[in-house]
């Protein structure tokens, strides 16, 4: 029953959308060449399936994305780790992270191609600075956000610093962990487009790109709905991760 509550509105306002959009394109309000039909746009995504276009750029961004996220999972969870561990270190980073957090990655392309050129390097490191400010902020909420009666406790049983992190800090930080994971994988696949459509020759986004220079709206498209739906499905296996680990959704306020 709650399934068929969830998904018989999403079927509705999909639904919605298409005949909307059908209308628009029936009735000659927009050229087709600007907006070609739900039809023809079906035609050509079981063209590029069948020609295995479409899968080889989703493979190759997902890998792409699948590598600088955990990445700057790894940059931002020590980081984050060392600011606990080591107290007197956060003013000799701290700024600098605040700096690079306003800074956004996509004006880092042209310093990264003159200094990396247009390979895998540049892809990977505009994803990491994407995918690391969300993550980094997280994890230190929820490292400084254990309760302070757990900490007592530890100390009441001589934990030294770095075992109370281990068995008190950390435990408590898993539901902040999770949600900053999957916020920073949004912003992963934002920024790997991004990146594809400036610096690559493979991917969704180089494909989005190559069709708008070849007038193909249609194929546009299809990799914007190809976008949507990769990232919508990776978010959704993280979202039964966090609801599997940290408490449900009453606790982690996602859906």
């Amino acid at each position: 029953m709650k399934l068929r509550k969830r998904i018989l509105p999403a079927l509705a306002g999909v639904g919605a959308v298409l005949l909307a959009w059908q209308l628009v394109c029936s009735t000659g309000v927009v050229n087709a060449y600007v907006l070609p039909s739900p039809g023809r746009v079906w035609q050509t995504f079981l063209k590029m399936t069948a020609s295995g276009e479409l899968f080889t750029g989703i493979f190759v961004s997902f890998c792409r994305v699948l590598k600088g996220f955990f990445i700057a999972f790894a940059l931002a969870f020590a980081l984050a780790s060392l600011r606990i561990l080591v107290p007197g270190s956060e003013p000799y980073y701290e700024y600098i992270v605040q700096f690079f957090r306003n800074v956004p990655p996509i004006a880092m392309i042209p310093l990264l191609i003159l200094w990396c050129g247009i390979g895998e390097t540049t892809k990977t490191v505009i994803i990491v600075l994407a995918s690391f400010f969300p993550m980094y902020l997280s994890i230190v909420k929820g490292f400084t956000g254990c309760d302070p009666r757990l900490l007592e406790v530890a100390r009441s049983f001589d934990y030294s610093r770095g075992r109370a992190f281990l068995k008190v800090v950390l435990p408590s930080a898993v539901a902040d962990i999770l949600v900053g994971m999957r916020t920073s994988l949004g912003y992963s696949w934002r920024a790997i487009i991004g990146a594809e459509m400036v610096a690559a020759s493979t991917g969704l986004g180089h494909m989005i790109l190559f069709a708008q220079q070849m007038s193909r709206t249609d194929k546009v498209i299809v990799g914007i709905l190809a976008i949507g739906v990769v990232g919508r499905t990776t978010d959704w296996a993280l979202g039964i991760v966090i609801r599997r680990f940290a408490g449900g959704t009453a606790q982690n306020g996602w859906n």
